[in-house]
């Protein structure tokens, strides 16, 4: 297994700080929008990638095994400590997302870092988190809007995460900010050629 070096471990970690102080806003978001999903309540799920996003900016710019999950827990964690509305539970969904994460990129043994394998990772997550939410926060769903909360899941956990972390780490590439990580050298070599 590949060890972590000191700016892997710093990289991670900011990722992950950066995300658990914005979840604390975005999860405002949901309480906002909470009566407009009220008569069709499967809609929560359409913005439940974003929640997913740290783990897979992570494992696509840092590109270690534990990245993911390191990120999502820390993101999750802070969120929780700072006042999150869904106390311990966010530390499980914390778990749940980056695990997801973690399968997509283990399953290619951590050798292919691409879009395609992105929106994998988004849409582990989506399943994820849906089996913990189906049970935790939705028990008294109905199996018909369960589902449509399932599918939810997955297209956000796609689009929200694997999508929009793909284009977060090229941006974050063309900075020129991660030269020393693999993504960066990756952006280097592309633009030389």
């Amino acid at each position: 297994m590949t060890r972590f070096r000191t700016l892997d471990l710093l990289v991670t970690v900011l990722i992950g700080a950066a995300f658990g102080v914005a979840f604390l806003g975005y999860g405002q978001l949901y309480t906002l929008i909470g009566p407009l999903t009220a008569a069709f309540k499967p809609a929560e799920g359409l913005l439940a990638g974003i929640w997913f996003l740290p783990a897979v900016l992570a494992a696509l710019v840092v590109r270690k095994p534990g990245a993911a999950l390191l990120a999502e827990m820390i993101a999750s964690l802070l969120e929780m400590l700072l006042g999150g509305q869904w106390g311990w539970g966010t530390a499980v969904s914390g778990l749940l997302q980056g695990g997801g994460v973690e399968l997509a990129f283990a399953l290619l043994r951590y050798r292919r870092f691409t879009l395609s394998v992105a929106v994998l990772g988004g849409v582990l997550s989506g399943a994820l988190e849906w089996v913990w939410e189906r049970f935790a926060y939705y028990p008294e769903m109905s199996w018909s809007y369960a589902l449509m909360l399932l599918a939810f899941f997955l297209l956000s956990g796609a689009v929200l995460a694997g999508g929009l972390g793909w284009a977060a780490s090229r941006a974050l590439a063309a900075t020129g900010a991660v030269d020393s990580l693999p993504a960066g050298r990756e952006h280097v070599r592309a633009t030389e050629a």
